[in-house]
């Protein structure tokens, strides 16, 4: 497994110069996806709604709206 591209525009471009909040998404050549992201898990895992879960190795982790946003275009239909 490995990163195979970035998803969306970088954080340069989106005015992230410090290197510090700056969320990202990458597809790996597996096909999954990997988000750089601030780890959320302690403070949402409590209001999963009913029929979600998460396993001890995943982490509950957010970006801003504006890198998901930036990234739709190049997240593949199929």
């Amino acid at each position: 497994m490995a990163i195979a591209r970035r998803i969306g525009s970088s954080p340069t471009a989106r005015g992230c110069q410090t290197g510090q909040t700056c969320p990202a998404i990458f597809e790996l050549t597996d096909g999954n996806f990997a988000i750089i992201g601030t780890d959320a898990t302690a403070e949402l895992d409590p209001e999963l709604p009913a029929g979600a879960g998460r396993a001890n190795c995943e982490r509950i982790v957010i970006i801003n709206r504006e890198v998901l946003i930036q990234a739709k275009e190049d997240i593949p239909d199929a």
